[in-house]
């Protein structure tokens, strides 16, 4: 079997000796290359230069950023091949291994993975001798021509303001920590706009939701984590429905505290209230804001923005795990 290993040199929770080990361990299961990412959108173009040789199986060492990438180089088409899921997804596309070396390392954690990197790597070298496959599906965010696919989330309003100030610290050499992701989301929401909402969430067979201040879109559940505690907005998402969505109408404390109450303590149960917009397994939906609002992608800000449109692509993609 011939795999090639993604290494992010700058990954969080590893170091030089453990990734060695790593790799080690890997090479002694598969014909292994192994490849350092260098820049920003390099883990996408080596997915997809994977892909387009033929590679049984692409493996990531990384975080949630650099897993999305590969799973866009993975799934994004090569050489006319417009078709992003196929009946088997396992034709013509590597499989994914995933070794998480992030902050958060949602997706890994969702797919049932250790957090911790060594023990993960046995968790998926026992998957490659047992020849155990997930199938998963994705959402997949459409903007002014563009298009990219997301493992676990999407967000439009102040989560996404949240991830652009927590990026504007990694700027300056501070780690995106989860303390800092709270302290950082406590001080901004100070700042957010709680007046004035921007957007309206339109779709087929979807009665219009307006006035939402933020929405968050899930591929799964949890939707992040708070170190050791999952957070769960939509907790019944997964990869094997639909999109989710849980949407604010009031930013307020009164409103806003019981929903945070709720979605971290609570596992199987929806949010409630009146002011909250939720769905629950769907196809396709708009979101539409009359000024740009925030917008961020498993983790990644992607600018400001008025339309995107979220689809659910079903079983585009094979999982070692």
């Amino acid at each position: 079997m011939r795999a090639m290993l993604l290494v992010n040199p700058k990954a969080t929770t590893t170091n030089a000796r453990t990734r060695d080990v790593l790799i080690r361990a890997l090479g002694a299961a598969v014909q292994l290359t192994v490849e350092e990412t260098r820049y920003r959108g390099h883990a996408a173009a080596l997915a997809a230069t994977a892909r387009a040789k033929g590679y049984d199986v692409v493996a990531v060492l990384g975080g949630d950023g650099t897993i999305n990438e590969t799973v866009n180089g993975l799934l994004n088409p090569v050489n006319g091949d417009d078709a992003p899921a196929l009946a088997d997804p396992s034709e013509g596309r590597p499989a994914l291994i995933v070794i998480p070396g992030g902050s958060a390392n949602v997706f890994a954690r969702a797919l049932g993975l250790p957090n911790d990197p060594v023990e993960s790597t046995g968790a998926v070298l026992e998957a490659l001798r047992e020849g155990r496959r997930r199938t998963v599906g994705l959402g997949q965010a459409l903007w002014e021509g563009q298009s990219r696919y997301f493992t676990f989330c999407s967000g439009m309003g102040y989560d996404a303001e949240v991830v652009r100030a927590v990026e504007g610290l990694r700027g300056t050499g501070r780690k995106a920590t989860p303390a800092r992701y709270v302290n950082t989301a406590l001080r901004h929401y100070l700042a957010t706009d709680k007046r004035h909402p921007a957007m309206t969430l339109t779709g087929p067979g979807i009665p219009a939701a307006h006035g939402i201040y933020m929405a968050i879109i899930s591929n799964t559940s949890p939707w992040t984590y708070v170190g050791s505690r999952p957070v769960r907005p939509t907790p019944w998402a997964s990869f094997e429905t639909g999109l989710d969505v849980l949407g604010l109408r009031r930013m307020g404390p009164i409103a806003l505290a019981p929903v945070l109450r709720h979605i971290l303590t609570e596992s199987d149960a929806l949010p409630s209230g009146r002011h909250l917009v939720q769905l629950h397994d769907e196809a396709e939906f708009t979101l539409t804001a009359d000024r740009p609002v925030a917008f961020q992608l498993d983790g990644d800000y992607l600018g400001e923005r008025e339309i995107v449109t979220f689809r659910s692509t079903p079983n585009a993609l094979q999982v070692l795990v």
